[in-house]
């Protein structure tokens, strides 16, 4: 059940959340496609000093916003179409990588919360420890890394119950990630696989990485392609 309320220009909207608590999602309304929802399903872009259209990954940057879709081909229209001079009302500087530099401000930004879920106790990696993981009550999500041999992911796959990352039946574990990012991330040499608390910091770092992910979409499933080990491209 959901009920909508607007103070001002913001549109609240109310869902009923787990165990019965009620939680208010703010909705904007994305300056290209000009459709309405939640803002975890947008990205904002503020105006700095010098009039250039910075993205606002975290939401707190001072300023007023402009709001496009969290999608990387919604971004680069924006771009081409001159979307935030029309919305800032002003002339503005625009990089014309801005979806790729929100590519990678996404990327880090999961990455830091990898990292964040790591010092919080969320984490372990190491094949053996993984797959303890696995079989206790736990509930965590698996994680490979992009270029990891099928065959060791495979049979933890198999260990399972596992929670699907989104939350979404039959989806599988994060792959979204190189070891060297999951190493770097995680302050460890060569981590290949890993299982992630779903809960606190754990769960915050599955949430930037489903945003990261959607954000991406198809290029990112190629970049996989791209970093598999040879002997599993054939």
């Amino acid at each position: 059940m959901t009920a909508s309320l607007t103070l001002g220009r913001i549109e609240l909207v109310n869902f009923s959340g787990e165990e019965g608590r009620d939680r208010i999602r703010p909705v904007r309304q994305c300056a290209l496609e000009r459709t309405r929802s939640r803002e975890d399903e947008l990205l904002r872009f503020v105006l700095d000093p010098d009039n250039r259209v910075v993205p606002d990954i975290k939401r707190k940057l001072p300023g007023r916003g402009v709001w496009i879709t969290a999608e990387h081909e919604a971004v680069a229209r924006s771009v081409r179409q001159k979307v935030f001079a029309k919305a800032f009302r002003r002339a503005v500087a625009v990089d014309p990588d801005l979806a790729d530099v929100v590519t990678d401000l996404l990327r880090r930004a999961a990455l830091q919360d990898l990292a964040l879920a790591n010092k919080a106790g969320c984490v372990v990696t190491g094949f053996t420890k993984v797959e303890k993981a696995l079989r206790s009550a736990r509930p965590v999500v698996l994680v490979h890394a992009s270029d990891a041999s099928r065959d060791g992911a495979r049979k933890l796959d198999r260990i399972g119950p596992v929670r699907p990352a989104d939350g979404a039946d039959g989806a599988g574990p994060v792959t979204w990630f190189a070891s060297a990012d999951l190493s770097s991330a995680l302050g460890k040499e060569n981590v290949i696989h890993a299982a992630i608390a779903d809960d606190g910091a754990g769960r915050k770092f599955l949430w930037s990485a489903k945003r990261y992910i959607s954000y991406l979409g198809t290029r990112l499933a190629a970049a996989a392609v791209a970093d598999m080990p040879a002997q599993d491209k054939e």
